[in-house]
């Protein structure tokens, strides 16, 4: 934990290293906040659908004669899962290209 840490900070100094001035701060700190965003939101998407998938197994496991049904409800599950981390592409989009604290 504490390499990633040191390699997230060097990897900032260099976003952070163009100027001074409040513009490029901006996006710089815009840049890191989609990047550290994006991040979290797969690793929480990609941790959902990892029990949502165990838990269909382990059901259908339990009682084949339902396994068509817990696969469709475990698709649904999985799309409302995805969107989630298709939105926070979108902020992290909307922040870097249409950054909406830039003056």
């Amino acid at each position: 934990m504490k390499k990633f840490f040191v390699l997230f900070l060097a990897l900032s100094a260099v976003a952070f290293a163009n100027g001074a001035d409040g513009e490029s701060m901006i996006k710089a700190y815009s840049v890191v906040a989609a990047g550290v965003g994006l991040g979290l939101a797969a690793l929480g998407g990609a941790i959902g659908m990892g029990h949502t998938a165990a838990a269909t197994i382990a059901g259908t496991a339990r009682n084949p004669g339902l396994g068509g049904k817990l696969m469709t409800t475990m698709f649904i599950a999985l799309a409302m899962i995805e969107a989630q981390v298709i939105y926070t592409l979108v902020i992290a989009l909307i922040a870097l290209y249409a950054n909406p604290f830039l003056g």
